[in-house]
């Protein structure tokens, strides 16, 4: 049995879904749906399954505090702390590092919403064979709308358990999503990846070799203190920042997919959250002390005041302490340019 080892990263800055979320408190550690944080279900969805080792966690040092608070009740996690956030490439690669050559990782986000737990462990698991085999393994989400937010992956041929990746695309506008749609060949690429620790970094080096060298002295230079790992920060600074999209998987010809129907969200924004959480008939979604009068498809989130709309239809209403957000559905994407938002 291959032992997977979960690599959550921990990060954000937390503008999109403002005011709820901000920068001292992003997204991954508050109970948005349900009654744990992001994270605490991210964690979660791995542990009391055999299949999974301990989880190691990637953060940085502005998150510690919560990430510390969090897993109390994973005794077994292991943390490392980015001496700065330099996106995901690098921080995959110090998990990486700090494991054995030969464990399979899977990389997942934080911040993301499962419906489906029993399927995404399936699929963490086909993912994993593959990746024993020194594939480098995207889970692939079945589209459900013609999404230009996300990036897009086109199966090719067909593995045991997957496919080979044709291509990445890149964030799509609005006609060539709905192409992609149609053409029944592409799912999201919701950034949850599945690799042999070793491969990776051998990936790593042959096309990005500088940043490969400077993980690896980063890493070797490290200390350990209070329970975390804390790699050197002079070493790491010669990092470019660089996604693993970019610096990995749209250059090694070992890319591979799986398919994963799974009742995935990345929960972006106010729009997306409305999608995941429990409504009444009309389609309205509450909390806080809230009343509606032929109302739908409204998402109203108070932590406090009490909010009366009387017929209004797709728009979100957020109040955080002293801070007031309200804007339509379509809007919601433009949450994070707001000046009470970049300078929370």
């Amino acid at each position: 049995m291959i032992a997977i080892h979960p690599v959550v990263l921990c990060g954000g800055s937390g503008t999109r879904l403002w005011p709820r979320s901000r920068k001292a408190r992003p997204k991954p550690f508050l109970p948005l749906v349900g009654d744990k944080t992001l994270f605490e279900a991210t964690l979660g969805r791995c542990a009391q399954d055999s299949r999974f080792a301990d989880p190691v966690i990637v953060t940085g040092a502005a998150h510690l505090e919560h990430v510390r608070a969090q897993i109390a009740g994973f005794p077994g996690a292991r943390v490392i702390v980015e001496p700065e956030a330099r996106n995901t490439a690098p921080a995959i690669a110090l998990a990486a590092a700090r494991l054995p050559a030969d464990a399979i990782m899977l990389v997942c986000p934080s911040d993301h919403h499962i419906a489906d737990e029993a399927a995404f462990r399936d699929a963490a698991c086909a993912a994993a064979k593959l990746a024993s085999e020194d594939w480098l393994v995207a889970l692939g989400i079945g589209p459900t709308s013609p999404e230009t937010g996300y990036g897009y992956i086109r199966r090719g041929a067909p593995l045991e358990g997957g496919y080979v990746v044709e291509r990445f695309v890149e964030k799509p506008d609005r006609a060539t999503a709905e192409g992609f749609l149609a053409d029944g060949r592409f799912s999201w690429n919701g950034g949850i990846f599945a690799f042999r620790a070793g491969a990776f970094l051998a990936e790593l080096a042959r096309h990005r070799p500088q940043m490969a060298e400077a993980v690896r002295a980063s890493v070797a230079a490290g200390r350990e203190e209070d329970g975390c790992f804390y790699p050197d920060a002079a070493a790491f600074a010669a990092i470019t920042a660089e996604s693993v999209d970019y610096a990995v998987m749209e250059n090694t010809e070992r890319a591979a997919m799986v398919p994963a129907a799974m009742g995935w969200s990345d929960i972006g924004n106010w729009h997306a959250l409305r999608e995941v959480r429990e409504g009444d008939a009309a389609g309205n979604r509450t909390r806080g002390p809230v009343e509606l009068v032929d109302c739908r498809n409204v998402l109203v989130d108070s932590d406090g005041p009490r909010v009366s709309v009387i017929g209004l239809e797709d728009i979100a209403i957020v109040i955080d302490g002293d801070d007031v957000l309200v804007t339509t559905m379509a809007g919601a994407q433009k949450v994070g340019k707001l000046a009470g938002a970049t300078n929370q």
